[in-house]
């Protein structure tokens, strides 16, 4: 059996063959997965969430290390940074928050929502369910956080003693268990277990629900899932240039102010990131510097540049290189969580660090500025539809 659909990463009229087990189809033109190969249990997916919901309790309530910092033991666990953040820096703190804890739980808890919502046949629940995992699994950044807790243990190494709570352990097992999850998520499926596509002939074919990723003909509402039906996502471009525009704006005081603030013996240091980068250099921790450097100034440049680049060759119809322009969309896709790195450093060190005037770090003006750019950058990559790079692919291949 076969089914015809348009490929939801360029638009293009496919047939592909249902995978056999182990084995997925893909997009001759763009590569974009149609089809997830091999045999699915959704029970799978509901013993992992469970697991990662037990998880949640001791990842959240038990140190993930302790310093011995003048005598003193510092616990840090997962939240206190975000605690300790919140009087001065509220919006800081409730991005880490969501990063850390929020988008994940939630995504655990949409899994249950999703299935409970299939077995008892409640349509809001499923599709909000659906909806929430779709789009907050990319905003769960356990594996960001544990690389910035590796990094401020090499910061604070020079100050204090430190020790591996137990706290690490769950949220190690817990990052490995959301990495399964989430690759195991296959939304598609979801829709597929409420309502199967249908066969359709390839001249049939007109628009994609950008909901439930149905393949129909063109009507005002979805015949699945009763969502506006639109040929292309309304005001992709607009909405994708804004958020750029935003981010580009605010770029700049994220880099020319303070990011974090160091008071050592009564001694102020305050560091912008590119002097930050220096800083670990000097104190040759040139790898940690490396790192900050690429996920800091690297990346979030890169992610405008990028999508910039995309947004002309769109608006100017450039006729080459659409499978490049593809890959580079996937790639500033995949590298924006990465930027929250250099917030989490700042969150675990200000929950560390706190000795009043012999030692302490507190976050800088730069540091909400940088916020700012990495949730405007993921939007932005958000709200581009892909499919406008292909849109004139067939006239240059006629």
């Amino acid at each position: 059996m076969s089914m015809a659909r348009l490929c939801p990463g360029c638009d293009l009229p496919v047939m592909p063959q249902v995978a056999l087990q182990g084995q997925s189809a893909y997009c001759p033109r763009c590569n974009t997965r149609l089809y997830r190969g091999g045999h699915f249990h959704f029970t799978g997916e509901l013993a992992i969430a469970l697991t990662c919901l037990i998880l949640f309790i001791p990842a959240h309530v038990f140190p993930l290390i302790t310093i011995r910092l003048f005598g003193v033991m510092i616990p840090a666990s997962l939240p206190s940074g975000t605690i300790t953040l919140a009087s001065n820096f509220p919006a800081v703190a409730v991005l880490i928050l969501f990063c850390s804890t929020i988008a994940p739980l939630l995504v655990c808890l949409s899994v249950l929502g999703a299935q409970a919502g299939l077995k008892f046949r409640r349509f809001k629940l499923f599709r909000t369910s659906v909806w929430i995992i779709e789009h907050l699994k990319y905003w769960a950044m356990f594996d960001v956080f544990l690389v910035s807790l590796a990094i401020s243990c090499f910061k604070v190494q020079d100050y204090a003693d430190i020790y591996v709570g137990p706290g690490l352990y769950s949220l190690i097992l817990l990052q490995i268990l959301m990495s399964l999850l989430i690759t195991r998520i296959s939304v598609n499926r979801y829709w597929e277990a409420w309502q199967p596509e249908t066969e359709h002939k390839p001249n049939e074919l007109k628009a994609h629900c950008h909901t439930c990723h149905l393949t129909q003909a063109h009507t005002d509402t979805c015949v699945r899932c009763a969502s506006p039906l639109y040929l292309r996502m309304p005001h992709s471009i607009q909405k994708t240039w804004a958020l750029l525009i935003a981010a580009t704006v605010f770029i700049f005081p994220a880099n020319l102010f303070p990011i974090s603030i160091f008071l050592n013996n009564g001694k102020r240091v305050e560091d912008t990131i590119f002097s930050g980068v220096a800083s670990l250099v000097k104190t040759d921790m040139t790898g940690i510097a490396i790192i900050i450097f690429i996920a800091s100034i690297v990346v979030p440049v890169a992610k405008i540049l990028g999508l910039a680049y995309l947004l002309l060759a769109i608006q100017f119809k450039q006729k080459i290189n659409h499978l490049h322009r593809m890959k580079l969309y996937r790639v500033v896709q995949w590298i924006g969580k990465w930027s929250m790195m250099d917030l989490f450093v700042i969150s675990l060190m200000v929950a560390l660090i706190d000795r009043d005037q012999l030692l302490d770090f507190t976050p800088g003006p730069g540091a909400i500025a940088f916020g700012v750019v990495v949730v405007l950058t993921m939007l932005a990559a958000e709200s581009l539809d892909s499919r406008l790079i292909w849109d004139n692919y067939e006239q240059r291949t006629k």
